[in-house]
């Protein structure tokens, strides 16, 4: 699903916005490209550290949208370019992946989990 060019814009620096969405109040909370990594070809895995409500809101209706771009890589209609990303989500608080992320990442004490159902680029 990750196209080469969405692998290309999470390889440069840019701001991601989460957004979730508990009794019919959205929440955004926002982190960098460079912490994005792609296990697979439809997972997001993000290092979260605060993230609390982002958490509260997923227990209660998991469906996620993400937005992300730079401005370093070649869009449609010239320099930069983004994505919507439409997926689910989870935290996990262990096992290989929690691990490696915290590795990664030592300010973490979760993972935020995203399998991507959708992706589609904006510009």
């Amino acid at each position: 699903m990750f196209t080469n060019t969405f692998r290309e814009v999470v390889s440069n620096e840019g701001v991601v916005s989460i957004v979730t969405c508990a009794g019919n109040e959205p929440h955004v909370v926002n982190t960098w490209n460079s912490y994005l990594e792609l296990p697979d070809s439809n997972r997001l895995l993000i290092p979260a550290w605060k993230m609390r409500k982002t958490e509260q809101n997923t227990l209660q209706a998991n469906t996620v949208l993400l937005t992300l771009g730079s401005k370093e890589v070649q869009g449609r209609m010239g320099p930069g370019t983004g994505f919507l990303l439409e997926g689910t989500a989870r935290f996990v608080k262990s096992g290989a992946e929690f691990d490696a992320m915290k590795a990664k990442f030592p300010f973490l004490t979760r993972v935020l989990e995203v399998t991507v159902t959708a992706l589609k680029q904006t510009i």
